[in-house]
C-alpha cells in the first residue's frame, strides 16, 4: 500500500473555496454531515429515499434536493454518500437514476457508507471506466461525531481524488486519512469495529464482575480510567452501562451488520477472528432479547442476573 496521507482538525477551513457538492443519504449521520458542508459555504444538493427528509434538510440548510440521485448530482464536483449497506449503495450509484449516470466527467464520489471492500473496489473500477473517481471513506465517531463535525474518516482510493476531497470533507471531519488503494478504507473500518467489539465485551465483563462483587463501579471506573485500562468506551459508555441505559448511540443491528462484513472478509483473507465471531453471537443474543436498537454497550445485559 502507498504511504499514508492525512489531514487532522484544521478547522476553521474558511480558506477552502466554495464548491458545488451533492450528498446522498440523510440518515442520522448523513443529515448533519451534509449540514456541515452547507455551513462551510458549499452549494449542496441532497437526495434521500424518503423525500420528506430531503425537504426538511433544505428547509433547515438551504440548497436543493433531487428526486433521484441522478438529479441531485448534476454538475457537482464531489458527491458524498452515506447509506446503509452494499445493496443501498449500489441502488443510489447504479442504473439510469443512479449517481454515476448523472455525474459530470472528472467528478469524485466519496462514499462514507460502512460497506464491503469488495463493493468499494467494484465501484472504483466502474467509476474509472466512466471518467469518474471513487474513494471509499467510512467514518468513525458515531452520531455525536457527525453532529459535532468531528468524524474520523478512513479512505481508500487514488491519491489525486483523496487530495481533492480532503479540504471539503474537513467540514465534518476531525481527521481525514488515506490508508491505501481502493478498499483500504473499508478494511480499516473493519479493524476499528473488531477493536470496539472486543473492548465493549471486556468492559461489560469488568462492570458485571465489579457489580457482582458489590463495588461502587462509578468510583472504580473513575480510578481505572486514569490508568492503562482507559478507553473511549470506558470514558463514554462505562457509567451508562452501570446505570443500565442503552436507548441511544450506535445500534446493535448496525454493529452486527458491520461485524458480518468483518467475518465475510476474514473468510476471504484467512484472518482468524475468534473473539469477534463470539461477540457477534453475543450481539445476536441481545437482538433476540429485544435490544436490536440498543447501543452496542448493551452487551452487558447478557451478563446481569435478573433483577440487577
Amino acid at each position: 500500500m502507498s504511504s499514508i496521507s492525512s489531514s487532522i482538525n484544521p478547522r476553521p477551513y474558511e480558506s477552502t473555496p466554495a464548491r458545488k457538492v451533492a450528498f446522498l443519504g440523510l440518515g442520522v449521520m448523513g443529515y448533519p454531515m451534509a449540514g456541515h458542508l452547507a455551513k462551510a459555504g458549499h452549494q449542496v444538493s441532497v437526495f434521500n429515499r424518503t423525500a420528506a427528509k430531503a425537504q426538511a434538510w433544505t428547509a433547515e440548510f438551504g440548497g436543493s434536493f433531487g428526486a433521484t440521485p441522478n438529479e441531485a448530482v448534476k454538475d457537482a464536483d464531489i458527491v458524498f454518500c452515506c447509506v446503509g449497506n452494499d445493496d443501498d449503495l449500489r441502488s443510489v450509484v447504479l442504473g439510469a437514476d443512479g449517481a454515476f449516470a448523472g455525474m459530470k466527467n472528472g467528478a469524485i464520489f466519496a462514499d462514507h457508507t460502512t460497506a464491503s471492500a469488495q463493493v468499494a473496489r467494484e465501484l472504483h473500477a466502474l467509476a474509472a471506466k466512466q471518467g469518474l473517481a471513487f474513494i471509499d471513506a467510512p467514518v468513525s465517531g458515531g452520531q455525536a461525531g457527525a453532529q459535532n463535525g468531528m468524524l474520523t474518516v478512513m479512505c481508500g482510493g487514488d491519491q489525486a481524488a483523496f487530495d481533492a476531497v480532503t479540504p471539503i470533507a474537513m467540514a465534518f471531519s476531525r481527521a481525514f486519512t488515506r490508508i491505501g488503494e481502493s478498499g483500504a478504507g473499508q478494511l480499516a473500518k473493519m479493524v476499528n469495529q473488531i477493536c470496539i467489539a472486543g473492548l465493549v465485551q471486556g468492559l461489560s465483563e469488568a462492570i458485571a464482575f465489579g457489580q457482582q462483587a458489590e463495588l461502587d463501579m462509578n468510583t472504580v471506573l473513575d480510578v481505572i480510567s486514569k490508568g492503562a485500562a482507559q478507553s473511549w468506551q470506558m470514558e463514554n459508555r462505562g457509567k451508562t452501562m452501570v446505570a443500565g441505559k442503552f436507548d441511544f448511540g450506535f445500534a446493535v443491528d448496525w454493529m452486527r451488520k458491520d461485524l458480518g462484513l468483518v467475518l465475510d472478509e476474514a473468510k476471504r483473507n484467512g484472518a482468524r477472528v475468534p473473539v469477534t465471531a463470539l461477540v457477534d453471537q453475543f450481539y445476536g443474543d441481545v437482538q433476540q432479547a429485544g435490544g436490536s436498537r440498543f447501543d452496542t454497550s448493551s452487551l452487558i445485559t447478557r451478563l446481569r442476573k435478573p433483577g440487577k
